[in-house]
């Protein structure tokens, strides 16, 4: 059973579809760390022209959804109530395992730093265990 589903998820960050990309928490330590899941579905948006014959999950939707993972995870702090995560950058990015309609992709993120409104997230996407994208996220915090 999951922590959060995505009704629970849009009462903490702002998304909403089609560009809400998570679909539940699975375990969450508020501002320090957060385990989200989202599923593959066939009839996603991005599938239709990424690639035609050969659906792939565009990397950078996958470092959103990471992101928006770890939103949630700061945003569900109560001193962070209503705000927003910004994306400030990313650095040391590696894709490493296509992801493709089907897969179920597990998001982790820990918050290692966080400095005033500026935060920074070590993330990793999994399918099955297979490592998928892997890289630290900047944020900041509106």
């Amino acid at each position: 059973m999951s922590l959060m589903n995505k009704e629970q998820i849009m009462e903490i960050i702002p998304h909403r579809d089609p560009f809400l990309l998570i679909d539940t928490i699975e375990e969450m330590e508020p501002g320090q760390r957060v385990v989200a899941t989202k599923y593959m579905k066939d009839d996603e948006f991005w599938f239709k022209g990424h690639f035609p014959g050969y659906p792939v999950v565009p990397g950078v939707l996958m470092l959103e959804m990471l992101a928006q993972a770890g939103a949630v995870a700061m945003l569900a702090l109560p001193e962070n109530k209503g705000k927003i995560g910004l994306f400030g950058g990313v650095k040391d990015a590696k894709f490493r395992r296509q992801v493709v309609p089907g897969d179920l992709l597990k998001l982790e993120v820990e918050i290692i730093k966080v400095k005033g409104p500026i935060g920074v997230g070590k993330a990793l996407a999994t399918v099955n265990g297979e490592k998928a994208v892997s890289a630290e996220i900047t944020f900041a915090i509106k």
